[in-house]
């Protein structure tokens, strides 16, 4: 009998990952009753609650403190949130987090709720300021336990250990990342996610399909994050086209919200790519929402992508049915399924219908060579590719929408 020998085939072996799972996660409509048992759980007693006046007004923060009100635990809210955090918010939060003497943190909303709240917690327990914690790991102490109750299916922020703060004086997003920052619970509930507007739905749903698409590329992907993305964007490229066809319908809002955050844990195990790099500075410099920047820019990045991984674009492909994953033009097919997802939703699919004036793409791509994400893009991008990505979305031609 032959002895034992490893497979000659060493090619097909799988990478080495290290995978450090650190939230629990709670799905299922209704269980933001949980939220108050889980806040007890893990030894809140003097909670700040972090959320915005819409949230508020749409009755969210009301189910959470009535499921709060029957633990012995005392409740602050915080609800001077705004749209893409800054500094700024961080500081008038973290004012409020000294003056309770807080122990426990709660965010309820969308990303920047929980952006927010993540950002009280490095200065709250670290001091400092956010500028400090620009980067990963910069925390040296520990960090107050937090809850996510994600209203949005979009950033995923509650399966992150980043903080996504914008600089109040240069508008420019810092990603702040610290293990330690992550959650110790996400409840994910779909009934909270029928209130949100349409052009809420239409901005953090495509948000949340860029994540999967860019995720599963990534310089830093691995069978994990993979994993996670294919099984997200399947979940996203079903449920999406059903919650603008159908906002009250729950099964869709379910399979849009658990693929955000399948999303969100495929992007902390493997990051992002030139999409998001190319997105940050139109928000900055033009007020565009960061949902719709993605989808102004992500078919064009899948398409120049396509030349180093477009075998993994043809999985997507294949995973929403649109050819065979070998085909020769499936990175193609994607980019356009991509596209009539985005103009499905009535989202715009150029620059030029934006305002964005021609001349600004330069100053736009040297600061989008900025951005840390476009480090892990699979194919290198500098200020000159980055601003051939812009013309292309400028005006696209009509065959590539």
């Amino acid at each position: 009998m032959d002895s034992p020998q490893s497979s000659p085939d060493t090619e097909s072996a799988l990478p080495g990952f290290d995978y450090d799972p650190r939230t629990r996660v709670v799905f299922g409509s209704g269980c933001v009753q949980s939220v108050g048992p889980l806040t007890r759980e893990y030894g809140g007693r003097r909670v700040l609650l972090v959320t915005d006046p819409g949230i508020e007004q749409a009755g969210h923060v009301e189910r959470c403190l009535a499921s709060l009100r029957e633990q012995p635990v005392e409740v602050t809210i915080f609800r001077d949130v705004q749209p893409n955090p800054t500094t700024d918010d961080v500081a008038r939060g973290l004012q409020v987090a000294q003056q309770q003497q807080i122990d426990f943190l709660i965010a309820v909303g969308g990303g920047s709720a929980m952006d927010c709240a993540k950002g009280i917690n490095f200065l709250y327990t670290n001091g400092g300021r956010m500028q400090d914690y620009w980067g990963v790991g910069k925390a040296t102490k520990a960090m107050l336990p937090m809850l996510a109750v994600p209203t949005t299916s979009g950033t995923g922020s509650e399966a992150q250990s980043f903080a996504l703060i914008a600089d109040a004086d240069s508008h420019m997003k810092m990603a702040c990342g610290d293990k330690k920052a992550a959650c110790r619970a996400a409840i994910l509930d779909p009934d909270l996610t029928i209130s949100m507007p349409a052009g809420v739905t239409a901005a953090t749903g495509i948000d949340a399909i860029s994540h999967a698409v860019e995720s599963h590329v990534t310089t830093r992907r691995n069978p994990i994050s993979q994993l996670f993305s294919r099984r997200s964007w399947r979940l996203l490229v079903t449920g999406f086209p059903g919650v603008l066809a159908d906002p009250r319908n729950v099964k869709a809002r379910g399979a849009m919200l658990l693929g955000a955050h399948l999303a969100g844990a495929a992007i902390e195990n493997s990051m992002l790519g030139a999409t998001h790099a190319l997105a940050n500075p139109l928000t900055a410099h033009y007020e565009i929402t960061h949902g719709l920047a993605i989808g102004l820019l992500l078919p064009h990045v899948v398409r120049y992508n396509s030349s180093v991984v477009g075998q993994l674009y043809g999985q997507l492909a294949a995973d929403a049915g649109l050819c065979a994953a070998d085909a020769p033009d499936a990175s193609e097919q994607l980019a356009r399924r991509l596209t009539q997802l985005i103009a499905a939703a009535g989202c715009p699919t150029s620059l030029k219908q934006c305002g964005v004036k021609a001349d600004m793409l330069p100053t736009l791509a040297v600061d989008a060579a900025k951005q840390w994400t476009g480090t892990f893009n699979p194919r290198p991008v500098d200020a000159q590719s980055l601003e051939e990505l812009y013309r292309c979305a400028y005006e696209p031609s009509p065959v590539s929408v």
